[in-house]
C-alpha cells in the first residue's frame, strides 16, 4: 500500500473515531459471512457500527485521542464496534450476540479512558447507561421527598376528615359530646 493511501486511511480513521469516548474491539475471524451480516444488521438497528481496521493505521490515528488506550488491543484481526446510545449499549448488544456466535471474540473495550480486558466486556455491559444512572439518582432524591410530602399532607388529610365528620353531625342536628 502506498504512503498517500495510508495517509488517506489514517485521516479517515481520525475523522471516524476522533470524537468517540468509547469502543469495543472484537475479532471476527471464524464468524461465518451470514452470521456476520446478521450481527451487523442487528447492530445497525441500534445505530451501532462495525469497522474492520488496519491495525498500524488505526494506532496512528488513535494515538492522541480518547481511544488511545485500546491501541495495545489492536493485534491480529481487529474490528472496532462503536456508536449507539452509549458504549454500555454496544457492549450489551455484543455480549448478547456472542452467546449465539461462538467464534466472536472480545479483545477489550474502552469507556471514557477506562480500559476493559476481554473478560471484562461482560462486566461493562452490566453498567448503567447515563440515562439509567440519572434515573437512579432522581429516584434516590425523590424517595425521601415523597415521604416528607406524604407525612405533611396526611396530617392535613386527617384534620380535614375530622372536620367533615363534625360538620355532618352538626348538620344532622346531633350534639357534640365533650371529649374526655
Amino acid at each position: 500500500m502506498s504512503k498517500p493511501i495510508k495517509n488517506l486511511i489514517t485521516q479517515a480513521y481520525r475523522r471516524q473515531f476522533g470524537d468517540l469516548s468509547g469502543a469495543v474491539v472484537i475479532d471476527l475471524r471464524g464468524v461465518k459471512a451470514n452470521d456476520n451480516n446478521a450481527m451487523r444488521s442487528r447492530l445497525a438497528e441500534h445505530q451501532i457500527r462495525v469497522t474492520v481496521v488496519k491495525n498500524s493505521l488505526a494506532k496512528a490515528a488513535l494515538a492522541e485521542t480518547d481511544l488511545s488506550g485500546i491501541c495495545d488491543l489492536l493485534e491480529g484481526c481487529s474490528a472496532m464496534v462503536y456508536g449507539g446510545e452509549s458504549i454500555v449499549n454496544v457492549a450489551r448488544e455484543l455480549v448478547d450476540i456472542a452467546r449465539k456466535l461462538k467464534n466472536l471474540e472480545f479483545k477489550g473495550a474502552i469507556m471514557e479512558g477506562e480500559l476493559f480486558g476481554p473478560d471484562q466486556v461482560e462486566r461493562l455491559s452490566k453498567y448503567p447507561t447515563r440515562e439509567e444512572a440519572q434515573a437512579q439518582i432522581i429516584q434516590v432524591f425523590l424517595g425521601p421527598a415523597g415521604q416528607v410530602i406524604g407525612a405533611a399532607t396526611s396530617a392535613g388529610s386527617d384534620i380535614a376528615s375530622i372536620l367533615d365528620a363534625l360538620t355532618d353531625k352538626l348538620e344532622k342536628g346531633e350534639t357534640l359530646a365533650k371529649a374526655g
